[in-house]
């Protein structure tokens, strides 16, 4: 996109191997001031920003990555590769790397939202707005305990953050390190015994054969009547007729839900109206400080990558093609 080069431009010029092509709002390649037809494209490195995607222009740079013989490594403005399109890339050679930029805003997002679920602000702004002086009592965070199911670099962003509130966090994972910022480790198998006694349940895992509809009626039933469930990874880990039959019966009190099995969530859902639902629309990554992170790292790995260097954050192949 043109307005990534623009903001890249002085960095790129100091690694005197690259040339950048640039993909136009015509739908057109340019490089430098040559137009490039998009079958004649060479590409050996392309960059898969959040603007080729909000832009609109997905399918064009999709299908001209998907067309090259000569592309080797694809650098990803996301943490996943679920999308069946990653997996033809991998199948054509193409190595991924992904980035872990998100985690910061996600984890702001979280804290955000369950901050509020905690202690609600609306109450106190319509007794403003009334001129009425009224007190409204709170629940604490200190003291509280989250279960995250997924210590990657998300959970782990929440979990520093939910530690630093007095929370206590139990982090999930198929196979703990020992040094996740976590009061306790567990593997998923543990999960059940541990959603009685969690006052947050964050669901923070990539879709997978086995992630799927892992939050069935058996897992709400489980969770504590005051929970919350969060849901910032793939909309796939959620039952979404278990969840509201859940909601309607008060166990868990409420969803948090950025992300959904079908997106755009669809103007019938009845997520939408209901009362113990807090939805937006895969939003959580969007704050102000997400591009620059992202082109930080795109620009370390390319100066990796030029000197014969493994890109960070390379993805297992076998995981892309499920």
């Amino acid at each position: 996109m043109e307005s990534a080069f623009q903001r890249l431009a002085a960095e790129l010029s100091k690694l005197s191997q690259v040339e950048p092509v640039r993909l136009q709002d015509d739908s057109t390649f340019v490089s430098g001031e040559r137009t490039i037809d998009g079958s004649a494209l060479e590409l050996e490195v392309a960059w898969a920003n959040n603007e080729v995607f909000s832009g609109g222009m997905a399918r064009d740079f999709m299908v001209a990555c998907l067309k090259s013989t000569t592309l080797r490594w694809m650098q990803s403005g996301a943490a996943g590769f679920d999308h069946p399109v990653f997996a033809k890339l991998v199948d054509n050679g193409v190595m991924l790397s992904n980035s872990h930029a998100t985690a910061v805003p996600i984890a702001e997002f979280v804290l955000a939202a369950l901050l509020d679920h905690f202690n609600p602000q609306a109450p106190r702004r319509e007794l403003q707005q009334e001129g009425r002086w009224g007190r409204v009592r709170f629940r604490e965070v200190s003291g509280s305990t989250w279960l995250i199911v997924g210590m990657g670099h998300i959970g782990s962003e929440v979990a520093t953050r939910a530690r630093a509130f007095g929370a206590t966090v139990v982090g999930v994972r198929r196979s703990p390190r020992g040094d996740e910022p976590a009061d306790r480790m567990i593997t998923p198998d543990q999960i059940a015994a541990e959603l009685p006694s969690a006052d947050v349940v964050l669901l923070a895992l990539p879709a997978n054969a086995q992630s799927e509809h892992m939050v069935d009626a058996a897992f709400l039933g489980a969770m504590a009547p005051r929970s919350a469930l969060v849901n910032v990874g793939r909309g796939s880990l959620v039952d979404e007729a278990a969840l509201l039959a859940a909601l309607d019966v008060g166990t868990p009190a409420c969803a948090i839900l950025d992300v959904f099995e079908t997106e755009p969530l669809p103007a019938d859902s009845p997520l939408w109206k209901h009362p113990s639902v807090h939805l937006s629309a895969h939003d959580a990554p969007n704050s102000d400080g997400l591009t620059a992170r992202n082109d930080r790292v795109l620009l370390d790995n390319l100066a990796r990558y030029v000197v014969g260097e493994r890109p960070q954050g390379v993805v297992d192949a076998s995981a892309v093609k499920g």
